[in-house]
């Protein structure tokens, strides 16, 4: 029964990397996802095409680094780790470069509360982490940083990090977020967005808290 229940999660991590195109929230080989799994971690290998990819090609990794596997993990395994690590409320981590967050990302510029949807990211602003070059010590420590009270972020000249209690969580997080960039990016553009205030935002994290995808309404 272990060994089915490892194949079928193994499997919803193949078909949710399939899915990052398709969401517009990645392109190529670009991207990467992860899920906690026993007493360590699932992660997308190292530069796989994910219409290639199969559930034997998912790599188990020790929360230690270590793997036993033909292929590599993503080169931004540490970040996967770190957080699945020092945040037990997380068990889906899915980093991704949509066109928007991504543009954001380059600018440095946190996303503020323009809309009451950021509550989905824990708090009133969605912080942009320092930039540090892809799958260092340096780089994982900066986007715990910025996750610290949130559940996303966005990572400088880089992408975006969307975390969640399951993965299909953690994707509707990541789409949300990209939604956001996306509104935020054209309400610049029409005149000065009004930024909502702190307690406003409180509250609807609050709320928050039984608002979302729910479990019936997430695939199998």
């Amino acid at each position: 029964m272990a060994r089915h229940d490892a194949f079928k999660v193994r499997t919803a991590i193949v078909e949710a990397a399939r899915s990052l195109n398709g969401l517009g929230l990645n392109q190529g080989t670009a991207g990467n996802i992860s899920l906690r799994w026993e007493d360590g971690l699932l992660i997308t290998p190292s530069g796989l095409p994910y219409e290639t990819m199969s559930a034997d090609d998912i790599v188990f990794m020790e929360l230690d680094g270590a793997y036993d596997h033909r292929l590599k993990p993503s080169s931004e395994w540490r970040f996967h780790r770190d957080i699945l690590a020092r945040r037990p409320d997380v068990n889906a981590v899915v980093h991704a470069h949509p066109i928007y967050c991504t543009a954001f990302a380059m600018c440095r510029q946190e996303i503020p509360a323009v809309h009451y949807m950021i509550a989905a990211a824990g708090g009133p602003t969605v912080r942009c982490a320092p930039y540090a070059t892809f799958g260092t010590p340096e780089l994982s420590a900066h986007a715990l940083a910025a996750l610290e009270g949130r559940s996303c972020c966005l990572l400088a000249n880089h992408g975006m990090i969307a975390t969640g209690p399951d993965l299909p969580k953690a994707l509707w997080l990541a789409v949300e977020l990209e939604t956001l960039c996306r509104q935020y990016a054209v309400a610049l553009q029409v005149g000065t967005p009004v930024i909502l205030p702190d307690d406003e935002i409180a509250r609807n994290v609050e709320k928050f808290r039984s608002y979302g995808l729910k479990a019936q309404d997430r695939p199998d």
